[in-house]
């Protein structure tokens, strides 16, 4: 067991013990607190119309005070959720602003989008949920989105079809990719835990994840596409020159406006564009397909050597450390902004000082997305530190359930109650561990796979991903609810069958 997985595993041993404690009144109040809320922040954001970051701070310290967290440290616990996020989260979406400004304004997202639009339309969020999978594969869903996005709304636009006909299968790609396979950090903390093999839950969350990723992905995405017919719209906009996007927490004005094919959100007709059209003024050549996909799949390629490494380099040699490094998600983004300043931006004619001005343009859209999802974290974190996870696991423990169950179960109540897909894994693991004690490796590796079916269960207003999707896409939490919550919570369920169905035969 590595020294992530050590650490995770003693937290939650820690965890596991103050779930067998017997209920008090705490858990109670801090249960309803948690309920109370959640429906604060969305009274707060859609009838008294108040701006995203404010209402989930005003949420945080709520919850924070009427859980019993001590007054001192109520902001404290908030401010270091905040910081948790932004301080990794917000460097990625801002490194993934860089490289999506400069992949759109060269032209490249163009030839990316061309390559998937040759062939059938109807294939289109197949091809969709491909490239997310594969992305998905060594990547944080954070990462994958910030780099799937301006391919997503550049095709919506070229396309002329609905936003959510091609977002679902991207989203739906990173998320069970997330959930279901090593090396993210849930199914790698759940493996540590339940002493479970690594290469066989690998084997079996792919097995899982490809009829997943399709239920949940481009089948799906076609019923939200007409639950919620809007065009391109959102911060996702920065990326296509389609239009300023809407103020962050504010909700869609013209940017999401039902969906006329042949009109952009905005109104305004769409003509057909070829790479060179879509190019910022200044851009006398336009990236061939070859550079485009090398320098948009670099991080990933990095991220795959830093995966490799993990399960195959002695941890004690240089080629170990020097490959750790340069598959840091943070480091293999900075690698890929200064490969595309090149590729996207001297290679097809832009000057130093326009590549400086586009990397500063690129930020501005996103500065609203980055503090709400901080505050989400700040949010989430409250929740944690009241001991609304350690309510939830009592409750948990006093039903008597087989392991695969009881894992999905405990996953599922902490994922709505604190938004974190991680917090979910670490601790329903922690507590179904005895029960899993004893069962032979193929078990053990499906009791993974149903915590993290588990902790994807219905996202919302506590979550970071929530208001990544919300602010990139141009959705209002309502819309954000029927499309990506929706989404979450048919491939929660869909992979807890897929796990039970293989339990038959294993």
């Amino acid at each position: 067991m590595n020294t992530f997985s050590t650490g995770v595993a003693i937290l939650a041993d820690a965890a596991s013990d103050k779930m067998h404690e017997p209920w008090a009144a705490h858990d109670t109040q801090v249960l309803v607190v948690a309920l109370l809320g959640i429906a604060l922040v969305v009274v707060l954001i859609i009838w008294a119309k108040m701006h995203a970051f404010l209402a989930l701070t005003i949420a945080s310290l709520l919850v924070g005070v009427f859980s019993g967290i001590p007054l001192a440290d109520v902001t404290k616990s908030y401010e270091t959720g905040v910081g948790g996020v932004l301080g990794y989260v917000g460097v990625l979406i801002a490194l993934g602003a860089m490289l999506g400004k400069l992949l759109g304004d060269s032209g490249g997202a163009d030839k990316i989008v061309d390559t998937l639009l040759h062939g059938s339309k109807a294939s289109l969020p197949w091809k969709m949920a491909l490239i997310a999978g594969i992305i998905g594969i060594p990547m944080f869903f954070e990462v994958g989105l910030v780099l799937l996005v301006p391919v997503v709304m550049l095709a919506v636009h070229r396309s002329k079809g609905p936003a959510m006909l091609l977002a679902i299968p991207a989203l739906a790609g990173l998320s069970v990719l997330h959930g279901f396979i090593p090396p993210h950090p849930g199914p790698v903390a759940a493996v540590g835990i339940l002493n479970a093999d690594i290469g066989i839950t690998l084997a079996f969350g792919l097995i899982i994840a490809v009829p997943t990723v399709a239920i949940c992905g481009p089948l799906f995405g076609r019923l939200a596409a007409r639950w919620v017919p809007i065009g391109p719209a959102g911060a996702g906009l920065a990326f296509v020159g389609a239009g300023a996007s809407p103020a962050a927490g504010a909700q869609p004005q013209a940017g999401a406006a039902i969906f006329h094919p042949g009109k952009h959100a905005s109104g305004e007709a769409l003509e057909p564009e070829t790479p060179q059209a879509a190019s910022t003024p200044g851009a006398t050549r336009v990236p061939s397909f070859g550079w485009t996909l090398a320098t948009v799949l670099s991080p990933v390629f990095l991220m795959l050597l830093r995966a490799a490494a993990d399960l195959w380099v002695s941890p004690d040699t240089a080629l170990y450390k020097g490959l750790n490094i340069i598959g840091d998600p943070v480091v293999a983004l900075l690698i890929a902004v200064l490969l595309a300043m090149v590729t996207f931006g001297t290679s097809v004619g832009f000057t130093a000082k326009v590549l400086g001005k586009k990397i500063g343009e690129s930020l501005l859209p996103i500065v609203g997305v980055m503090l709400i999802v901080g505050a989400g974290g700040g949010f989430k974190q409250v929740l944690v530190d009241g001991g609304t996870s350690t309510a939830i696991g009592k409750v948990a423990v006093a039903l008597s359930l087989s392991a695969l169950v009881l894992g999905w179960i405990v996953a599922v109540l902490i994922r709505v109650a604190t938004g974190s897909a991680t917090v979910a894994t670490v601790t329903a693991a922690g507590i179904v561990a005895p029960l899993a004690a004893g069962l032979p490796p193929a078990q053990l590796a499906l009791v993974v796979l149903a915590v993290g079916a588990g902790s994807l269960f219905f996202s919302h207003v506590n979550d970071a991903g929530f208001w990544l999707v919300k602010e990139y896409f141009g959705l209002s939490i309502w819309e954000t609810i029927k499309t990506w919550s929706v989404m979450e919570t048919l491939i929660s369920v869909v992979g807890l069958l897929g796990v039970l169905l293989l339990s038959v035969f294993v």
